[in-house]
């Protein structure tokens, strides 16, 4: 049982800057595909970005790409979001989740196996 724990969230400026970690335990960080969701009130999860197990590949969708960079750290068993330039529209709880068969990265929130409580961003206009 890996279990995933967020921090970093808060409120913050247009144009502004947040840094997400998610610090996981209780399994072998380096066996999952890492991806970083987010739900804004009335809308689906969507996957934000995500991260190979090596950390060699990543994926960013489209509304972020430019501005958010994920990374990882397999010895600190920590993965993050560095969320640049942020917009009013970027407003959600952030959540990180690990996915333990996929061989890269699944946009379907059904296909990750653990889930961390989420840390809300708020970025006001």
């Amino acid at each position: 049982q890996v279990q995933l724990v967020e921090s970093g969230g808060g409120l913050v400026q247009t144009g502004g800057s947040l840094r997400l970690s998610c610090a996981a335990s209780g399994g072998t960080f380096s066996n999952y595909v890492m991806g970083w969701f987010r739900r804004a009130p009335g809308k689906e999860r969507e996957l934000v970005a995500a991260i190979s197990r090596s950390g060699s590949n990543t994926y960013y969708a489209d509304s972020v790409k430019g501005r958010f960079t994920i990374s990882r750290d397999n010895a600190k068993n920590t993965m993050y979001l560095q969320m640049n330039s942020l917009k009013p529209e970027d407003t959600a709880v952030y959540y990180c989740a690990a996915d333990r068969r996929s061989g890269w990265y699944s946009a379907h929130p059904g296909d990750y196996d653990y889930w961390g409580q989420g840390t809300q961003v708020t970025v006001s206009s």
